[in-house]
């Protein structure tokens, strides 16, 4: 067995190996950049050693920095985690070539069959799986692009051959769109991969992303441990993944199974992979991909299996047999997993950046037939960087029935505080609590037709309105009591008959004899008596108010007059004052926002790519005006109306900030 591992990698996926390794007492090195010298893997690996600059090329994509690294700690295995160098055989090959270095995941030629996506094609096919129609080709320029269009029919998806994770994959539906999305793709493609060719197959709409896992030793044994249901999807990137698939039948759970491990063998595999299938409405499933590493999603098979995929992966690599036969892979019950962006579900999700002024997940914890996880790779007081990926936590909960992991998962989400950037809790749990969702009636296209014009939040009822008044008058109460405690010449705590004016969302409602003692508290809310109990805190940013037999995690920040307050994927700012300055509040004066409808403005932090414009030049509704980069993705911004250019602002190559200018018109 392996003495020492160095990690190739960063976040999460780092840190979950390093859980592992420390289990099977491993000593671990974490490989770091110049960004990530103060992060939560370089933190809990026993050495790390600084491999370049932040930019991801310069450090993670650095195969001769990362060897050197290895050499240099003495490390005998490196593990690529998932992303970066993980899928590149160049460098499974270059590590395989080391002296008393070992590469843990699958041999270099089995990356190079199904890590390239034109050729895993072609290989799926001699193994009879069943595979998607298109072009079976890299495309030679534009031109060449257009006739394999023309052959196949719109829509298509444009793909990187080396691609994963959604970098470098554009859907197509009308010519017009096709160049940009060529040049897009390309971009991303060599960003990300080193490599930009690309090919194009036939989009099938109406469908579930539902992948299998697989594992493989080096005594030619594979075998498959079940589905992930991947259908929750936002730009082809991944956002909820559950197992099992809620869709899936055990003839068809069979079937794909069988084909995936056709296909393993057939690439001579040999460690932790997956087999994507896209599946019509009526079963019908297609090959996509074989993604040859470990998988974001890994965790819900985990918990629905209790295996621990790293450690089979880190056995396997050393030689050792699988420990189970297919006939040993029995799931139970039900897992899901959130993945938690750094990024603005209230601005189309352009990614934030920032620093992590709180970071305080919900407990892992096991509470009868209940479980909860959290991978992440980030701690309170770090920065999210522009430079890698915005996932900066996994939420992962298994119960034993669907209906039950959903609404762990919706109650832990709530738990889930984050300040300082923006992020997309507020989206996953209102996912958690759509029919939709809950049904198990999904598909890759349900956040395009759930929220067709953006998310907004989920709407509130009464109930809700009530529910979220009531937090703000008692925190008010509660603050209101600790201040009159702690200077001992304000009047006492309201403990009754205290009255407020509470607003949210342009709506008065009335507040009379409102108290809170000891943990009770109560008042009349547009005449209706409201009763919850609480254990809060001023200072803790989560209150639970525990309605009857019903408990909800509340989130709050201050704001002037009142709180902002979120829950199950709520949201309403809520002032509360007294009844005279409520009264008097009237007469304010309302601000008035300034003009910025002749700016283009910066939607999040990035590096400009391309100006597309030049002053003075006349542009059409729907043309590009520039390209900016943030976290590994192209954001092409649209001109929204027609007009003259009067003013660049920036060049390609500037970093800019939210809501700098990058361009004026006339």
């Amino acid at each position: 067995m392996f003495k020492k591992i160095l990690i190739a990698n960063r976040g999460e996926i780092a840190c979950r190996i390093i859980k592992t390794a420390r289990r099977m007492g491993i000593a671990t090195v974490a490989a770091y950049s110049d960004a990530d010298k103060d992060t939560l893997h370089v933190e809990m690996a026993d050495e790390a050693v600084l491999i370049g600059p932040a930019p991801a090329a310069q450090s993670y994509l650095n195969t001769h920095a990362i060897l050197e690294a290895a050499q240099s700690t003495d490390a005998d295995a490196i593990h690529p985690g998932y992303g970066f160098l993980s899928e590149r055989q160049a460098f499974a090959e270059a590590v395989a070539n080391m002296p008393g270095l070992t590469f843990i995941g699958p041999n270099a030629k089995a990356i190079a069959a199904v890590g390239d996506k034109i050729h895993s094609k072609k290989l799926a096919q001699s193994a009879k799986v069943s595979t998607v129609p298109g072009f079976s080709g890299v495309l030679v320029d534009e031109a060449h692009a257009k006739r394999v269009v023309g052959e196949i029919g719109y829509p298509v998806a444009v793909k990187a051959s080396a691609g994963g994770g959604g970098k470098g994959l554009r859907i197509v539906t009308s010519e017009k769109d096709l160049m940009q999305a060529i040049r897009s793709s390309h971009n991303e493609a060599k960003a990300a991969f080193g490599d930009d060719r690309l090919f194009i197959e036939k989009f099938i709409t109406e469908t579930r992303h539902i992948e299998i896992q697989v594992l493989g030793d080096k005594h030619g044994h594979v075998i498959s441990l079940g589905e992930r249901e991947c259908s929750i999807q936002r730009r082809h990137q991944k956002v909820i993944e559950e197992a099992p698939s809620p869709f899936v039948d055990e003839k068809m759970r069979s079937a794909m199974g069988a084909q995936a491990v056709a296909l393993a063998k057939a690439a001579g595999y040999d460690n932790a992979g997956t087999v994507e299938f896209i599946v019509d409405k009526d079963r019908n499933f297609y090959f996509l991909e074989m993604n040859a590493r470990l998988q974001v999603e890994h965790a819900v098979t985990e918990l629905v299996t209790g295996l621990d995929l790293v450690e089979l992966m880190i056995r396997a690599a050393a030689g050792e047999k699988l420990p189970l036969e297919q006939a040993d892979v029995k799931p139970q019950g039900w897992a899901m997993e959130s993945r938690v962006y750094a990024e603005d579900p209230f601005r189309g999700f352009l990614p934030s950046i920032g620093r992590l002024v709180r970071f305080r997940p919900p407990p892992e914890d096991r509470r009868g037939d209940v479980t909860i996880r959290i991978d992440t790779g980030v701690h309170e007081g770090e920065d999210v960087s522009i430079y890698y990926d915005p996932m900066i936590a996994k939420l992962c909960t298994h119960a034993q029935t669907r209906e039950a992991a959903v609404e762990t998962m919706a109650s832990a989400l709530d738990e889930f505080a984050i300040a300082g950037i923006r992020h997309n809790i507020p989206f996953l749990a209102a996912i958690m609590h759509h029919p939709r969702f809950c049904d198990g009636r999904l598909s890759t296209s349900f956040i395009e037709e759930e929220y067709p014009h953006g998310f907004r939040g989920r709407p509130l009822d009464n109930r809700a309105k009530r529910r979220f008044v009531a937090t703000c008058v008692l925190a008010k109460l509660a603050r209101t009591g600790r201040a009159a405690a702690i200077s001992g010449t304000l009047n006492g705590p309201h403990r009754a008959g205290a009255s407020f004016t509470a607003e949210l969302a342009g709506e008065q409602f009335a507040i009379a004899d409102a108290y809170l003692h000891e943990g009770v508290f109560f008042a009349r809310i547009n005449g209706e008596n409201y009763s919850a109990t609480t254990d809060w805190q001023p200072g803790q940013p989560v209150l639970h108010l525990r309605e009857r037999h019903r408990e909800y995690a509340m989130q709050f920040v201050r704001a002037i007059g009142g709180y902002h307050l979120s829950q199950g994927g709520m949201q309403a700012d809520v002032t509360v004052r007294s009844v005279r300055a409520a009264e008097l509040a009237r007469f304010m004066a309302k601000k008035t926002p300034a003009d910025t409808s002749k700016l283009l403005l910066c939607p999040m932090p990035g590096l400009v790519v391309s100006i597309y414009v030049d002053q003075g030049q006349q542009v059409k509704a729907g043309e590009p005006l520039a390209t900016v980069e943030a976290m590994k993705m192209e954001n092409v911004l649209i001109a929204e109306r027609d007009g003259t250019i009067g003013k660049v602002n920036v060049k390609k190559g500037d970093n800019l900030a939210l809501n700098d200018v990058i361009l004026e018109f006339k």
